[in-house]
Formats: C-alpha cells, sequence, structure tokens
C-alpha cells in the first residue's frame, strides 16, 4: 500500500486486507445505550418512538430528533454512564469477534451515532481497559451545557455533534447558533465521510470493507462499503438492501 495514505488513514497502518466498520449501538451492542437512557431517564419511550417515526417518514433529520432526546435527560453523565453499565450488554459474539479480529489483521473501526465517552466506558468494562484504548472510535463528543462547570452536574453535558466538532471549537457556541445549524449535517455524524477515502483508494491499495449497523445514521455509510451486515429482523438498513445477518459474522 502507499505509504503516503496511511496517516491520513488509521486502519490502513498494519496493511490489512479487510477493515471491518461498525455501528455502536443496537450492533456491538445488545440494546441501545442512548434509547435506554431516553427511556429511563428522559423524557421516555412514548416520545422518543414519535421521534422515530418522525425521521423513518422524513418529517424531521435524525440529528434533531436525537438532540431532543438527549437533552431530555439530566442525569450527570457519569450516573448515566454508571446507569448503562448495569443495564447494556454486549452483543454475545462481540468479544470472540473482538480478539479473532485482532489476531488476523482486521481493524475494527467504530462509526457511532453516539457519544464517545460512554462507548469507551462500556467497552472498558466489558473488553478491559487496554482493549477498548486500542480501538479507533469516530463519534460525537460530550460537552459541559453554558453556565455548567462540569458534565457531572445535573444537567451538566450536551452532544457535540461530530460534524460540528471543528466550528464549536473554533469559535463561542451556543445551540441555536445560525452558522453552525446551516453547517451540520442531517445524521450530526455522516458516516460516510470516514469511508469515503478508504474506498476511493486505487484497487491495489483498497482492502475490502465490510460494515455492520442497524439505524437510520448508519445508511449513508453502508452505501460506501462491499459487505453489510445487520442484526436479523432489525433495523432500518433492510429500506436499502437486504443485507447478511449480523449473526454470521459475530458467531
Amino acid at each position: 500500500m502507499g505509504s503516503t495514505s496511511t496517516p491520513a488513514l488509521p486502519a490502513l497502518q498494519t496493511r490489512p486486507k479487510f477493515i471491518f466498520f461498525t455501528d455502536f449501538d443496537g450492533t456491538i451492542t445488545a440494546q441501545d445505550s442512548n434509547d435506554f437512557l431516553t427511556d429511563n431517564l428522559g423524557y421516555g419511550p412514548e416520545l422518543r418512538k414519535k421521534g422515530n417515526r418522525d425521521v423513518l417518514e422524513l418529517r424531521r433529520d435524525f440529528r434533531d430528533a436525537f438532540q431532543e432526546m438527549l437533552d431530555s435527560i439530566k442525569t450527570p453523565l457519569d450516573q448515566c454512564v454508571a446507569t448503562l453499565i448495569k443495564n447494556i450488554d454486549l452483543d454475545r459474539g462481540f468479544h470472540e469477534f473482538f480478539h479473532w479480529a485482532r489476531d488476523n489483521n482486521v481493524p475494527i473501526v467504530i462509526l457511532s451515532g453516539g457519544m464517545e465517552p460512554v462507548i469507551r466506558a462500556l467497552l472498558a468494562h466489558y473488553l478491559g481497559q487496554a482493549e477498548a484504548d486500542s480501538l479507533q472510535i469516530v463519534s460525537n463528543q460530550v460537552v459541559p451545557r453554558p453556565g455548567k462547570a462540569s458534565i457531572n452536574e445535573e444537567a451538566g453535558w450536551q452532544i457535540i455533534f461530530h460534524d460540528e466538532r471543528y466550528a464549536f471549537f473554533r469559535a463561542p457556541f451556543t445551540p441555536s447558533d445560525t452558522t453552525i445549524n446551516r453547517a451540520h449535517s442531517g445524521f450530526g455524524h455522516d458516516k460516510s465521510i470516514e469511508i469515503r477515502p478508504y474506498a476511493n483508494l486505487p484497487k491495489e491499495e483498497r482492502p475490502v470493507l465490510f460494515y455492520a449497523g442497524d439505524g437510520v445514521s448508519d445508511l449513508s455509510a453502508a452505501k460506501e462499503t462491499d459487505l453489510l451486515f445487520a442484526k436479523a429482523g432489525r433495523g432500518e438498513l433492510r429500506h436499502v438492501h437486504d443485507p447478511l445477518s449480523l449473526s454470521s459474522f459475530f458467531c
């Protein structure tokens, strides 16, 4: 592989023949952590499901519905993480798959519409800190709300979407900032952007690209890869084409 590609594309560093891109919530995990928090600590399942329907029926962007979900959660972030560790499990086959991928030089790249601190905490709990730290995670971030000193205060945190982080850290930001709102994608994190440089590599350098996912935020990513997996019987990805069952890969 061309050495000029490697610094910009971390998953190429070991010159793999295959790269496994994957969603996190509902794919690596057995349950969606953001749904769990919303249903139990936020505004509840009825409003969450209404937001999901609005997204699927194209009345709202995924980003806006997701932000509304998370804004309804006032519990400090450290308590949210502690709650998830008690209630969210990894897919029963992921632990074995993680070690198989590591031993066979198949990089795993997690592309998530969720929040990186939450993802890392769950992975560290189930895989161990060193293993969690070894994974590349491209996701959204969490920062204190205006007027709050810490994300671990009551109503102390807010999500910063991946597609907007550059603007956020360059200038003062409020959630109503119209300049930033005009710039964001409807996904909040357009996962296809991370995959496309790999997909566009010259044929002699390009690994086979897999993607695993189950939701609206995975639709753009799914179109960039060679083979798609989704959990049997679940997921809006089935509206794009018929993916293979994820159980055939993890298990």
